[in-house]
């Protein structure tokens, strides 16, 4: 091949690269599908479906609460599964597998296992003696199980987030205010109902704690039962030790009997409840007469029905539409509510970093470190284990005829707490 021969070729093999160069260069890449949302259990990607599971208690002996509390999950998803709630992004609804275990850890547990493989994380599990035995499994199936219960055993678990600050902060601040009250500590004998469990240990250690700061004596210390009918007893010791300041750590079925055993026998200290202590029924002269309430006074770090908080009228819209016919107002309802915002909250986090798994929901609730369900609450903390979401709480006094409350002192955190 002459010379100019292989200078011809070799020029028409490079105009060709360079022109496949050119086409190649020229040619769209394909495009890359954005990844689907991870997910594994309780999570029907397709049908845009969440389940949650809600272990109630609506037969036990805290069903006063239990009942209102399933209420306020029900509501909640009532308002998603409408539309346009901008709680989750649109399309997206919920789906609740719910079981009563009647305030009985065994059927609890139980009632858990029925349900663990279908359900994304437990949007309720009501009470301190009923979650406590989950923990085990709840680990072992990285299961959040949202708590109706303000223990601070809940609060030493990653996967059982409160919804407010503990009972022992409760009881301190009650302790603050028997103090002022009664215008110096010794003028204070303090006494204490409180109920024989984890919920009841919380109250009576931060009674007794925050009476050892400020030096006052506490003079009786009564322990009841759930369900427990006679407390005749109780009362009595209380009255022949001579207490002053009562604080009641007790469900409802056992404030009322409490405080009227005690105008019964003409004996009229303060007394404190723990937030389980109330039920909004006790607005009901019916249910127990509203004199019973004059020394009452009720220490909570959550909202009241009706508060003027800039959350309030999207939740009592919900609860118009979806609840009212089934249960008049009642503080458990909205208490269940915020909760249930909390979990979506995380559930919508999950959603938009595509990881609705399990671990993707713990992981989103871990970075939320001021949530304040849409201005219903004190901001709360939930990136660090043990919780400690608020130590801020209050006292409230019922306004019988109102049937509303009035804030007798403000959020604070306890005087004598200090933070570790």
């Amino acid at each position: 091949m002459s010379r100019l021969m292989v200078l011809l070729v070799s020029c028409g093999l490079l105009v060709g690269c360079e022109k496949k160069a050119e086409e190649a260069a020229n040619t769209e890449a394909p495009k890359v599908e954005a990844p689907e949302i991870k997910t594994d259990k309780g999570v029907d990607l397709e049908k845009k479906v969440i389940k949650l599971g809600a272990l109630n208690d609506e037969s036990g002996p805290a069903a006063a609460i239990g009942k209102p509390y399933a209420l306020g999950k029900r509501i909640l998803a009532e308002q998603v599964n409408a539309g346009g709630s901008g709680l989750l992004p649109e399309g997206w609804t919920i789906e609740l597998v719910e079981r009563d275990h009647g305030y009985n850890p065994q059927k609890s547990v139980q009632a858990y296992n029925e349900i663990k493989e279908d359900v994304l994380y437990i949007t309720t599990s009501f009470g301190t003696p009923n979650t406590l035995p989950l923990l085990k499994s709840l680990e072992r199936d990285t299961m959040i199980a949202q708590p109706a219960s303000l223990s601070s055993k809940m609060a030493e678990n990653k996967l059982t987030p409160p919804a407010g600050p503990a009972y022992i902060f409760e009881a301190m601040r009650g302790m603050d205010h028997a103090v002022r009250m009664a215008g110096g500590a010794d003028k204070v004998k303090a006494g204490i109902v409180y109920q024989q469990d984890d919920y009841g240990q919380d109250g009576i250690h931060g009674w007794e704690a925050a009476a050892e700061a400020h030096g006052v004596e506490v003079v009786s210390k009564q322990t009841i039962a759930p369900g427990q009918k006679d407390f005749a007893a109780v009362v009595s010791a209380l009255k022949d030790a001579g207490a002053t300041h009562v604080l009641l750590t007790v469900l409802p079925s056992a404030t009322g009997p409490i405080l009227g055993t005690a105008a019964q026998l003409q004996y009229a200290p303060v007394f404190y409840g723990s937030t389980p202590s109330w039920t909004d029924r006790f607005f009901e002269p019916e249910v127990i007469p509203g004199a019973v309430f004059a020394n009452f006074y009720l220490l909570s770090g959550l909202p009241y029905w009706g508060e003027d908080l800039p959350g309030m009228k999207p939740f009592l819209e919900a609860y118009e539409k979806y609840g009212k016919e089934k249960s008049g107002p009642d503080s458990y309802i909205l208490l269940s509510y915020i909760q249930g915002l909390q979990g979506l909250e995380a559930i919508k986090k999950a959603i938009e970093a595509k990881d609705l798994t399990r671990e993707g929901v713990v992981s989103q609730l871990n970075s939320m470190d001021a949530f304040n369900a849409q201005g219903l609450i004190e901001p709360m903390n939930l990136t660090k284990v043990p919780y400690i979401v608020s130590t801020k709480t209050r006292l409230l006094k019922p306004k019988m005829e109102e049937k509303s409350w009035e804030v007798v002192d403000a959020y604070e955190a306890p005087e004598k707490y200090t933070a570790e």
